[in-house]
């Protein structure tokens, strides 16, 4: 593994002849933050705008770039995988130890969008309806 330094002192690993970024951007962030306000759990937007910006990343690539611990990316990875929006291969790794997984989105990033989005839409229409059911019984009372 070859780590650089750019001229902002962010580190960058060079992985598959690119070089990728250890860390999330201003535009990436704010994705995260409307993933939530849309009702996305955090650590799952931030796993999930995270493995979307490259073909496969590992446990330890996530939790770098995202601050989240061991435990808060398993689950991520895990919800997500229930969800058909991540895959998981095993890394052939030399010697003994854990084995290391290889994570990367199940389908494009503008399905699973669309996915929340209609789950978004749902929701809306559940309070829609439940507020002119709240009117109703309002006028009916009154």
């Amino acid at each position: 593994m070859i780590c650089t330094i750019n001229d902002r002192n962010r580190y960058y690993r060079k992985k598959g002849g690119k070089m990728a970024k250890k860390s999330l951007t201003k535009k990436q962030k704010n994705l995260v933050e409307r993933l939530r306000q849309a009702g996305v759990d955090r650590n799952i937007a931030l796993t999930l705008v995270f493995v979307a910006g490259r073909e496969e990343a590992t446990r330890r690539d996530i939790e770098t770039a995202t601050g989240l611990k061991q435990p808060e990316v398993s689950i991520a990875t895990q919800a997500m995988r229930g969800r058909d929006w991540m895959d998981k291969r095993d890394i052939k790794k030399e010697g003994k130890g854990r084995p290391v997984h290889g994570y990367m989105l199940d389908k494009p990033l503008n399905e699973i969008i669309q996915e929340i989005k209609k789950e978004e839409e749902k929701r809306i229409q559940s309070m829609k309806d439940n507020l002119k059911k709240i009117e109703d019984l309002v006028a009916s009372i009154y």
